[in-house]
């Protein structure tokens, strides 16, 4: 059995255990994998700008030295970090001694597949240098077409799923007739439901970022 610590930057259990689901239907146990939430000890309840992501970093880390283990004792096989800027990731990997991948970076390579053109839906404007920075860094930027946000404040749209996810809708379908984009991706961990609920309403693949990054630890743990 493969251990999988998903470990969640913000301090909302409730956004731990709703992404840890996602990743238990893409890593299922009848296929050998275990996945458990990791909610970080200290921090905001939602990570809304740049200065909040950046301080969520040592939270990652301290967090992810405490699930090195899993709660039964067993070593784990694999970390994904589940907020949208990766924070924290570089030092993890000169540390943990085990694969670590972000949902950012794992959603961008399987949008940029085949050459594709792709953009980001979200719902945070305070995000958008730090992500854009990021699509830079993975090597991304000559194939995206862009960031398209929803209106209103991320974390009263948050506390209405159905209508977040029908605004998400909305910037999802410009990222398409706009922007030209060939793939969206919906930008947020914590977005992770509304991605689930959109991925089969557009004619271009709708990507969300934690299945993405499951599916990059299974290729990894199968690569040996």
């Amino acid at each position: 059995m493969s251990v999988i610590a998903l470990i969640n930057p913000n301090t909302s259990q409730a956004a731990t255990d709703m992404m840890a689901g996602i990743a238990r239907r893409t890593l299922r146990p009848e296929e050998g994998f275990e996945v458990f939430g990791v909610t970080v000890a200290d921090g905001p309840s939602m990570l809304v700008d740049e200065d909040l992501l950046h301080a969520s970093a040592p939270q990652v880390v301290a967090a992810a030295r405490r699930s090195l283990t899993a709660p039964d004792g067993r070593r784990i096989s694999a970390l994904v970090v589940s907020a949208f800027g990766d924070p924290g990731i570089e030092d993890l990997r000169t540390e943990v001694g085990v694969p670590v991948v972000g949902i950012a970076e794992a959603a961008m390579a399987q949008a940029a597949e085949a050459g594709r053109r792709f953009g980001i839906a979200t719902t945070t404007p305070g995000l958008v240098d730090a992500i854009t920075e990021r699509v830079g860094r993975l090597g991304h930027r000559d194939r995206f077409t862009g960031i398209r946000l929803t209106p209103g404040d991320p974390q009263q749209l948050a506390a209405e799923p159905e209508l977040m996810r029908e605004r998400l809708a909305e910037a999802v379908q410009a990222c398409i007739t706009d922007d030209g984009a060939e793939a969206v991706i919906i930008g947020g961990g914590p977005l992770g439901e509304a991605a689930e609920a959109l991925r089969d309403r557009f004619p271009v693949p709708v990507i969300g970022p934690i299945p993405a990054a499951c599916r990059q630890v299974r290729r990894i743990l199968a690569a040996g």
